[in-house]
């Protein structure tokens, strides 16, 4: 999925999809504020792409990722980094999930 100047990685768009049917599984109108919440979130990245905090793993594939979390939703983060054509949107992930071993350290 591409929008504007960011683009979701085909895993960036499972996760926002399988985030939303969770959601939606509670409440059907929280679902369409989260996707909404998380357009807006990654809008504002392309203005201010180091505004997430930088993030380190040992997979040098991950190089220069950055993390934020998604306003009205800060369990949910966004993990992007930038790129020549953009914003690259790589994960959304809850923040109760285990991140090392999530990205593979």
């Amino acid at each position: 999925m591409t929008r504007g100047n960011y683009r979701f990685l085909p895993r960036a768009q499972e996760d926002a999809i399988e985030h939303a049917i969770y959601i939606a599984g509670d409440n059907a109108e929280a679902a369409d504020r989260f996707l909404e919440a998380l357009e807006r979130s990654c809008e504002l990245l392309t203005t201010m792409t180091e505004m997430g905090t930088r993030r380190t793993f040992d997979n040098p594939a991950l190089a220069d990722m950055r993390m934020m979390p998604i306003k009205g939703f800060e369990k949910h983060l966004i993990f992007y980094r930038s790129s020549a054509d953009g914003l690259e949107v790589i994960r959304i992930v809850h923040g109760a999930r285990d991140l090392p071993a999530l990205f593979g350290e």
